[in-house]
């Protein structure tokens, strides 16, 4: 990612001071992910060895260049919201029963749910300890965080309230999911960076925003037919239960679309009520998620990522011009082009 979003001569300076400090987070995720229990510290590794992107300490590590750059501090807190990631990581995967993260069997289907519980656990103490080092705003950063990954999840869970508009429930649960901690991430560059006070605010709104668009470019790749790219089974979330926007803008046209309703009733019946029992039942799943994936609705998902994206970049504005806001427009740009 690094090097599509860092791509001219002028940015160089910029891309061999946050590849150099990638490498120090690596680094410390390496050092930190260590546990004295043997078990504790093969399951809390495994994740990590099976790679990832890096996106929130890359973002931490640009926004911080607002300010003093690279600093010891910002690494400090680049590698433990990226290890609160990996840790929202084995939870999410057991609350959607999910069969592989990044191309290899999901913790709780090696281990059990359990172990795979415990294990993101023990990552978040981790993560907290590493927060602790840099004092009280540090901790508030993380406890708020932690606060409302977890009330995101709770509120998937028990789904939208009667009345409740469904797409903004959905939406409201992506930006406490996914966009708090990327917020979180650009958040703390410019804290601990000692950038000026008024980037701040700008930087967490792009956050939010470009967790938004990332999670509604997740939900367009959960359709993707190509398996051995996503390292998921196409529509795993949906497999699981879970009502991405495509299927949510589906039942918003049902009244009026017959055609649309008879889709959803397939996916209902096909793919969200559980495992196929049989071949016919899974080529009918198959099917029927193959259909979603070139409805209309599928384009307005993807249309719909691509405007948070915008407005993402529109937060901006207050920035300097410069290479660190160039390179945070095209980190916004690369985010949604994930699905092409």
């Amino acid at each position: 990612m690094s090097d599509r979003i860092f791509s001219t001569a002028a940015d160089r300076g910029l891309a061999a001071d946050i590849d150099a400090g990638l490498e120090q987070v690596e680094a410390g995720l390496l050092a930190e992910v260590v546990f004295a229990d043997e078990i504790a510290n093969v399951t809390s590794r495994y994740l990590l060895n099976a790679g990832g992107k890096r996106v929130r300490p890359m973002l931490a590590l640009l926004t911080a260049h607002l300010g003093s750059g690279s600093v010891p501090n910002v690494v400090t807190a680049a590698a433990a919201i990226e290890i609160t990631h990996l840790a929202s990581l084995y939870h999410d995967d057991v609350m959607d029963d999910a069969d592989k993260r990044r191309g290899v069997p999901s913790a709780q289907t090696v281990w059990g749910n359990s172990i795979a519980i415990l294990t993101g656990d023990l990552l978040f103490a981790r993560a907290s300890q590493l927060m602790a080092r840099l004092g009280e705003r540090a901790i508030r950063l993380q406890a708020d965080t932690f606060e409302r990954l977890v009330l995101g999840q709770l509120h998937e869970t028990v789904g939208p309230r009667d009345g409740e508009d469904p797409v903004q429930h959905y939406i409201q649960v992506l930006a406490d999911k996914t966009g708090s901690l990327i917020a979180a991430a650009a958040q703390a560059g410019i804290v601990f960076s000692d950038a000026p006070d008024e980037f701040e605010g700008p930087v967490v709104e792009f956050g939010e925003k470009i967790g938004v668009a990332f999670q509604l470019i997740d939900d367009v790749i959960d359709l993707s037919p190509q398996p051995d790219e996503t390292g998921k089974v196409p529509g795993t979330d949906l497999r699981a239960g879970v009502a991405t926007l495509p299927l949510l803008r589906l039942r918003e046209r049902q009244t009026t679309d017959a055609a649309a309703a008879a889709l959803l009733e397939r996916l209902e019946r096909d793919v969200m009520s559980g495992p196929a029992s049989d071949a016919a039942g899974a080529v009918a799943a198959d099917a029927a998620i193959a259909e979603l994936r070139d409805h209309d609705v599928t384009h307005q998902t993807l249309a719909e990522a691509h405007q948070w994206a915008r407005d993402a970049v529109a937060a901006l504005e207050p920035l300097p011009k410069g290479s660190v806001k160039k390179a945070l427009t095209k980190f916004a740009e690369t985010i949604v082009e994930r699905s092409s």
